[in-house]
């Protein structure tokens, strides 16, 4: 792995860069040390932040100086194990991939060139890390993605995108929370709420759980859309 830089972000932040590339090891690093910093509650660090790649944490410069940041960050990022996964935790996504839930079906077949029912094997066929959430409360960035299905964002995105889009933008696919603008590939609809302001729990999950897709009819995702669409969550290794 390379080597961690310390990069300032004004006086009161700095960013910590584990790599370049994106990958699995590098983000369960990141995670590692966020919840370590978390859990020790470091005096002076306000909130860390973490990406694909780095982690910001910001800090109070009168409280805890960014050598001291620097410093502490070090000695936990020395007692992380590399490869230490442990339990995972997997939600299971609903999608339909028919109809009008999926408008980009029939160009991500053509540009792939595979059948429908291929994308569709290929896309559930995989677990998706989610490296990070962002643009949009509950917006998955997923890693995993097989690059039979990539496909290219569009090149007039849409002005509104329609609450629980699945889609594909190059080598990703996501899920839109919420009605939005996007240049995403839709090639499905979830009938699950990402995000309910309502809930407990408004997110159910976190960056380092994994989402594994299945797919499901127009009248599965009209009786789940009516009844309320219940996930399952299983801890595997």
């Amino acid at each position: 792995m390379e080597q961690v830089k310390f990069l300032p972000a004004g006086d009161s932040a700095v960013t910590v860069l584990f790599s370049t590339e994106m990958n699995e090891e590098t983000n369960r690093k990141i995670r590692f040390v966020a919840a370590q910093i978390e859990k020790k509650g470091i005096r002076g660090i306000r909130e860390s932040v973490p990406t694909f790649c780095s982690l910001t944490i910001y800090f109070d410069p009168f409280v805890i100086s960014e050598k001291k940041v620097e410093r502490k960050i070090q000695k936990i990022i020395k007692a992380y194990k590399e490869g230490s996964a442990g339990t995972r935790r997997v939600f299971l996504i609903p999608v339909c991939y028919d109809g009008e839930h999926a408008p980009d079906m029939d160009d991500v077949c053509t540009l792939c060139g595979l059948t429908k029912e291929e994308v569709i094997s290929i896309h559930s066929g995989t677990d998706y890390l989610i490296y990070m959430l962002g643009f949009l409360p509950g917006f998955p960035y997923l890693g995993g993605m097989d690059p039979r299905i990539e496909a290219p964002r569009l090149d007039s995105p849409r002005t509104t995108i329609f609450e629980g889009a699945v889609g594909i933008g190059g080598k990703q696919t996501g899920i839109y929370p919420l009605a939005s603008p996007g240049g995403w590939r839709l090639i499905g609809r979830t009938p699950f709420k990402v995000y309910d302001p309502e809930r407990e729990t408004p997110i159910l999950y976190k960056a380092g759980d994994y989402i594994r897709f299945y797919p499901i009819t127009e009248a599965g995702f009209d009786r789940m859309r009516q009844n309320g669409c219940e996930i399952e969550i299983r801890e595997e290794q």
